[in-house]
Order: structure tokens, then C-alpha cells, then sequence
């Protein structure tokens, strides 16, 4: 073959294939950004409507991946490579990489149980697998999890599915359960109205339901008494921490002993 054959041949791919090929990376790019595009104005519209979180950021990232699977598959038809082919080739790597993946496959349909059943909703902060925090996404395959320390966790969707989950968020009350010991020598009337007095005057503890002072335990050493007292969800930690700290506070102003675990120790001499 001459120089000029080969040249002849460059000249006529270009000006057909290499043209077609130009023309779809081209249409690929601003198809591309049009489709992120469209995907954000989606997200915000559904927003705007007060829809949930998990919903519209589930429309939107379905939406987006499947527009760009669709476009991809056009444009491959239209540079000239015969499709058919690829769709048994993507078949056949379909089915062994559906055989390597099953953890995968088990994941992507817990993602789509957590979405329809809905146990728990972005913003909301549970309970799964070990972990505690605020769910900040929930993907098909994973949900992702920021702890109260600022940690993420990303959690697989198959075993959130399949096992508990405790959802803090989802009650708009939560009841705080704490217990106080104190000595047999101390009177457990007065200090179950230091108690109560101390959660009457607490703003954020609820008048109804109703609180609960009562003694719960005899042990070898104290008497317990059980507080329970309900709050708004978001008021929990506040009031665990405020309680415990005023309650150890008004029982050391009112010689209220707090019993410790003590070893007593004798020498016997012979």
C-alpha cells in the first residue's frame, strides 16, 4: 500500500467515522452537563415543594445516571458501532459479575426496601449495626451516617435492612430514665422532693405526660430511685446532663449522701 492509499484512507475515516466520533464526544460533554444540570433543577424544585429529602435526592440521582446511560447508548449507535454486540457482551458480564457481587446485589435491594418501607428519613438520627448518628444520605447502596463526634459511617444497606434499627427522630417526645442512689441513714421522701422540685422548675421537662419519682431498688448499699420525666426529642441530652448535674448539687446542699461501693479492711492480730 502507497503513501498515498494510506493517506487517501485517513482523509475518508476522518471525514466519515472520525467526523461521527468528534461530532459524539461533543454531543457526550454538553449532554453531560445538561443532564447535571436538569438534576439539580429537580432537586431544588422537589425541595421547594416540601418533599422529603431521601425522595428528591433519590429522583434526582435516578434520573441523572439513567438520562446518562441512555445518551451513552445513542451515541454509540450513531458513531457506527453495531449495538447488538455490545448489548450481548454487557449480558454475559452481567450474569458473572451478578455472581461475584451478590453482597453488592443484597445491598442494592436493601437500598430499595429502606426507600419504600422508609424506617428511617435524611435528618433523622438512629441506631444500626453498631453505629449511632444522623442520617445524612441514602444511597442505593449504602446510607451514610455522621456520628456525633463529626465521624462518618457508611453503613451497607443489606444489613441495615435485614436488622434493627432504633430511630430516635421519628416521636416528637423521648422520656429521660435516670437513677439516683442514696444512703439507708438518708430520708427517701426528702430527697424524692428535691427531685421533683428540681424537675418542676426545669423549662424544658414536659408537664404531660407526667413525671415518675419512685424508689426502684433495694441494694446492699443504697436505696435507687427511678426519675422519669419527658421531653421534646431535641431537649434529650440537655435535660440528662442538667438533671444529673443539679440533682448531685441539691443533694450535696441538703446532706443528701450519695453512696459509694467501700471495702472495709481488718487487721486481726494474734
Amino acid at each position: 500500500m502507497t503513501f498515498e492509499q494510506i493517506l487517501l484512507s485517513v482523509i475518508n475515516w476522518a471525514t466519515t467515522s472520525g467526523l461521527r466520533l468528534i461530532v459524539a464526544l461533543i454531543l457526550l460533554l454538553i449532554s453531560f452537563k445538561l443532564i447535571n444540570y436538569f438534576s439539580k433543577k429537580i432537586l431544588t424544585a422537589t425541595s421547594k415543594k416540601h418533599l422529603d429529602k431521601t425522595i428528591s435526592q433519590t429522583i434526582a440521582y435516578v434520573f441523572k445516571i439513567g438520562m446518562k446511560c441512555l445518551v451513552a447508548v445513542c451515541l454509540v449507535g450513531f458513531v457506527g458501532i453495531d449495538t447488538s454486540g455490545i448489548t450481548a457482551l454487557i449480558t454475559s458480564l452481567g450474569v458473572c459479575v451478578g455472581l461475584a457481587v451478590n453482597g453488592a446485589l443484597s445491598n442494592l435491594a436493601g437500598g430499595i426496601m429502606l426507600i419504600c418501607t422508609r424506617p428511617f428519613k435524611v435528618d433523622d438520627y438512629i441506631e444500626a449495626q453498631g453505629y449511632s448518628g444522623t442520617v445524612e444520605e441514602i444511597h442505593i447502596t449504602t446510607t451514610k451516617l455522621v456520628t456525633p463526634d463529626n465521624k462518618v459511617v457508611y453503613v451497607p444497606n443489606g444489613a441495615l435492612s435485614s436488622g434493627n434499627i432504633v430511630n430516635y427522630s421519628e416521636k416528637a417526645l423521648r422520656r429521660v430514665d435516670l437513677t439516683f442512689s442514696i444512703s439507708y441513714a438518708d430520708d427517701f421522701k426528702k430527697a424524692q422532693g428535691i427531685i421533683a422540685e428540681i424537675c418542676d422548675k426545669h423549662p424544658l421537662i414536659l408537664k404531660d405526660p407526667a413525671k415518675a419519682i419512685r424508689v426502684c431498688a433495694h441494694n446492699s448499699s443504697s436505696i435507687d430511685i427511678s426519675t422519669k420525666v419527658w421531653v421534646k426529642s431535641e431537649d434529650y441530652w440537655t435535660v440528662n446532663f442538667d438533671l444529673l448535674e443539679s440533682v448531685k448539687t441539691a443533694f450535696d446542699e441538703n446532706g443528701v449522701e450519695i453512696p459509694f461501693n467501700q471495702l472495709d479492711v481488718h487487721v486481726k492480730k494474734d
